[in-house]
């Protein structure tokens, strides 16, 4: 596969992801503060896994799944002439269903490491809250890349290799991404701008 197509998969991701899933100013703002918050993971990996865990997963994901589920509209899509039902068959990563199972775990594990702080003699039991936050911490952290492997492999048989990589270089890259298009938005939310018009941005060709 050329250079050139991988990128054109990137971007077709990108976009459908933008126009189906954040029309909201109030979501695109709060993407602003996860993708932050993600960049700052990512140099926390580097110095604290278990923090990067956390940071990502309390304040990267809250914000960002809190603006999907509260703000962002659901019904109908004039923009994009689709139901809802419709996107989220297509819908290449997790849709809102996956997304229930995922945080459903995520929101189990701290509770699984407080009754078993062993998980069954897998890991060093912990005895204090530190070690119990740090546990929490690397548990989140394995999850999310867990999560991010579980689905790109699962594209390479749905799709091809091709569009599993570029879904996994698309969610890698997001946080840079997000901060590259949504740094505005704010300024456009004070300004009384509700919805973005999706007015630009497209990619020239392709289709997820």
């Amino acid at each position: 596969m050329r250079l050139h197509d991988f990128h054109q998969m990137l971007e077709t991701l990108r976009w459908d992801d933008h126009r189906y899933y954040h029309q909201c100013r109030i979501n695109q703002t709060l993407h602003l503060i996860s993708a932050i918050s993600f960049l700052c993971a990512y140099v926390l990996l580097f110095i604290d896994p278990a923090l990067a865990g956390i940071v990502g997963w309390t304040i990267g994901m809250v914000t960002r799944q809190s603006g999907h589920i509260f703000f962002e509209p659901r019904g109908y899509d004039t923009i994009n002439q689709a139901s809802d039902a419709h996107k989220e068959a297509i819908k290449v990563g997790f849709n809102m269903r996956r997304k229930a199972v995922l945080i459903g775990v995520w929101l189990a594990l701290p509770v699984l490491l407080w009754a078993e702080p062993g998980l069954w003699g897998l890991i060093t039991p912990s005895h204090s809250l530190s070690g119990w936050l740090h546990d929490v911490g690397l548990s989140w952290l394995a999850l999310g890349a867990a999560g991010l492997l579980a689905r790109t492999v699962h594209l390479f048989f749905l799709r091809s290799p091709a569009w599993g990589l570029a879904w996994a270089a698309k969610i890698i890259s997001d946080p840079f991404h997000n901060v590259a298009i949504y740094w505005r938005s704010p300024l456009a939310l004070l300004r009384g701008q509700r919805f973005d018009p999706m007015q630009e941005g497209a990619p020239q060709s392709g289709a997820a």
